[in-house]
């Protein structure tokens, strides 16, 4: 049965594989982005579905739209454009989780919140259960997103239990693929980009502080299966791919596969950055059947194929 799908953040990095999936799908899909930390050019060939609809506005607003479910996305995730305007960035997460959720309860549809691994902070667990509550600085430059996010799923949970809403919390864990932003600042499209380039490859800190990697398609694939299961899941899940990586490791795989000139050079590490990250996806694989399938050297490469023809379009302009 075809649904009215609201994505918010629809045109975003993750945003718009998603909105493609859903219309693929058969869905009926509301992309609904301000354009702020994303591009219409992530989302210009879903407009040839007649089932496509773009609106721009900020979910800071109130947006009303007759709906049957909502994918709550909508916040800078990266770094640099969320220290850009940490205020904005926490009324996003805050105000934007609230107007949604209000949305929802008014129309009852089933909602799903776009949570974050970053709600763990600098995890003295490792890896990390969702059972784990963390380990956040509440007043730090990464504030504004972590803190943002772990407000928005206690409004999620409280909706749940004080008006009975369909809800659904997923905590992403990091993500990469096409249709990342080259200036976003996340530790794969800075490689790649500078891969690309033959420049010096930055790495904060001394290279050995771990991260793991899960390629977009199999994150959307995820969130589906999120939001289609039984209504007692409601969360948080973590998702995100358990194989594990030094900075330094994917600096050198991705000089290798990007065939670069590249070197690395070695800067402070910024404050409060995580020193690992990893996720648990047992309750993910058992409740979901959800597991990742790309690894990280075949979406590396499609990412990098993605990025090259981006930068050879800049370059002949």
């Amino acid at each position: 049965m075809k649904k009215r799908i609201l994505i918010t953040g629809g045109a975003g990095f993750i945003g718009s594989h998603l909105s493609e999936k859903l219309l693929k799908d058969g869905n009926d899909v509301i992309c609904l982005d301000n354009l702020f930390t994303s591009s219409k050019r992530n989302i210009i060939d879903l407009f040839q579905y007649p089932y496509f609809e773009f609106v721009r506005h900020d979910v800071t607003t109130p947006y009303y739209v007759e709906v049957d479910e909502i994918y709550n996305l909508a916040c800078p995730a990266s770094p640099i454009h969320y220290q850009f305007n940490p205020i904005k960035t926490i009324k996003t997460s805050v105000v934007g989780a609230i107007n949604m959720l209000g949305l929802a309860k008014r129309v009852k549809a089933k909602i799903l919140q776009a949570s974050t691994s970053e709600v763990y902070g600098d995890p003295l667990k490792h890896p990390q259960p969702e059972s784990y509550w963390g380990n956040v600085n509440p007043i730090g430059i990464r504030s504004c997103y972590d803190e943002g996010k772990r407000c928005a799923e206690t409004l999620f949970f409280d909706y749940h239990r004080q008006h009975n809403l369909k809800i659904k919390v997923i905590r992403i864990f990091n993500t990469y693929g096409p249709r990342m932003h080259p200036k976003d600042g996340r530790v794969v499209s800075n490689f790649i980009v500078q891969a690309l380039k033959n420049d010096d490859i930055t790495v904060y800190g001394d290279g050995h502080q771990t991260r793991s990697f899960c390629y977009v398609d199999d994150l959307v694939d995820g969130m589906v299966r999120m939001m289609n299961s039984r209504d007692e899941l409601i969360g948080p899940v973590n998702m995100g791919n358990p194989g594990e990586f030094t900075i330094k490791e994917l600096a050198d795989k991705v000089i290798e596969l990007a065939g670069s000139k590249s070197k690395v050079i070695y800067k402070p590490i910024p404050q409060d950055d995580p020193l690992q990250r990893k996720p648990i996806i047992d309750l993910a694989k058992k409740e979901l059947d959800w597991e990742p399938k790309i690894n990280l050297n075949d979406g590396l490469i499609k990412t990098i194929k993605y990025f090259d023809v981006i930068l050879r379009k800049t370059k002949s302009c």
